[in-house]
């Protein structure tokens, strides 16, 4: 898909499952979370990625090395925009492979496959604790926004059902 300054990012497919959901799992594993559990990630992953309204991205910090960032991306119509809109769910880097610039080449390269597949508008959340990446995505042009009404859009979420602990 993309290659710039050494580093890969590429369209996972199916047989790159494992690869996706191990990344998804550091994902995890960074937050200090335990839950969802390894196989359910890897269960999920292979459910997913088989799904036409979801994408993930592997990204590599050169040609030789193994994946070390994914991104996930979902889609689904709007009203709103009448187009496709990507939902940035998840992007994340190993330790080891921060500062190298995956992280700002997989945002691109979910960009790009937002504007492939016809997407008016992106859309992600982010920690407020999570500088860098609050950074990054700034860097590429995303903002908390107001509309017309005034004030600023904000993320909600309820909970259906909690988490096993």
């Amino acid at each position: 898909m993309t290659a710039s300054s050494g580093r890969r990012v590429w369209l996972a497919h199916p047989d790159e499952a494992a690869a996706v959901a191990d990344l998804m799992i550091a994902f995890r594993d960074w937050w200090g979370r335990d839950w969802p559990s390894d196989n359910a990630f890897h269960a999920s992953v292979e459910r997913l990625i088989e799904r036409p309204e979801v994408e993930y991205l592997l990204g590599a910090v050169d040609q030789d090395s193994p994946p070390a960032g994914v991104c996930q991306l979902r889609y689904r119509f709007g009203v709103w925009m009448a187009a496709e809109d990507c939902w940035m769910e998840d992007l994340f880097v190993r330790d080891e492979a921060r500062r190298t610039g995956l992280g700002r080449a997989l945002a691109q390269a979910a960009l790009e496959r937002a504007r492939v597949r016809g997407c008016r508008r992106v859309e992600l959340d982010v920690n407020e604790a999570n500088q860098g990446a609050l950074g990054l995505y700034e860097g590429l042009g995303f903002s908390s926004f107001s509309e017309a009404l005034g004030g600023h859009d904000r993320l909600m979420r309820l909970r259906l059902e909690e988490p096993p602990d």
